[in-house]
């Protein structure tokens, strides 16, 4: 069974890769997760933060953005010292921030999933790559969505963090073509948009 070649035998890694990656979200609670747990990965590897995972579960209220909007100067104190998760408090104040203008996408789009599958025309853009090398790092997509948060007032949201938010919601499919997931993951996307 092939698989992309992330270069790691770690099972976590590879449960999310065969479990996760690339599969199609339209929850927006699983869109809040990934794009906190994105956003922390800022300048890390995303294997530190598939460790801390269940960490931020219990600090982000289950990733529900009404409980994450909520949290006061002294919830973000707590956080900052909170070993679990990635204790920079930019990235911890810009994760709230980023709450509160989710919940107003929300508003304006009936949902955020709503807002960010437009960008597709709520179709995943199925890459053919032959190589992990080939995959980018960001796109001309992920610089446009990226711009669109900015102006909206999210944070930490630069184009190579959205890019690795579209591909772990799977409105990009970047496994390689000789990937069991690569194919897998197009059958599910077509079984749910069929709904």
């Amino acid at each position: 069974m092939q698989r992309c070649n992330w270069n790691t035998n770690e099972p976590i890694y590879i449960r999310y890769h065969d479990q996760e990656w690339g599969v199609p979200i339209f929850d927006d609670s699983k869109q809040f997760e990934f794009l906190v747990l994105e956003s922390a990965q800022a300048g890390l590897n995303w294997l530190t933060i598939l460790k801390k995972r269940e960490n931020y579960r219990q600090a982000y209220a289950n990733f529900q953005p009404g409980k994450v909007a909520k949290f006061d100067e002294q919830k973000i104190e707590e956080l900052s010292q909170n070993s679990g998760i990635i204790r920079n408090i930019r990235k911890i104040r810009a994760s709230v921030n980023n709450a509160k203008k989710f919940l107003e996408v929300q508003s304006e789009f009936g949902s955020f999933t709503n807002y960010i599958w437009r960008f597709v025309d709520f179709e995943p853009v199925v890459n053919s790559w032959l190589t992990p090398a080939e995959v980018p790092a960001e796109t001309e997509l992920s610089h446009k969505i990226s711009r669109d948060l900015k102006q909206r007032g999210f944070q930490f949201v630069g184009p190579i963090i959205i890019y690795s938010h579209l591909q772990a919601t799977g409105l990009v499919n970047d496994h390689v073509v000789s990937c069991f997931r690569w194919q897998e993951c197009q059958n599910i996307a077509h079984n749910i948009l069929k709904k």
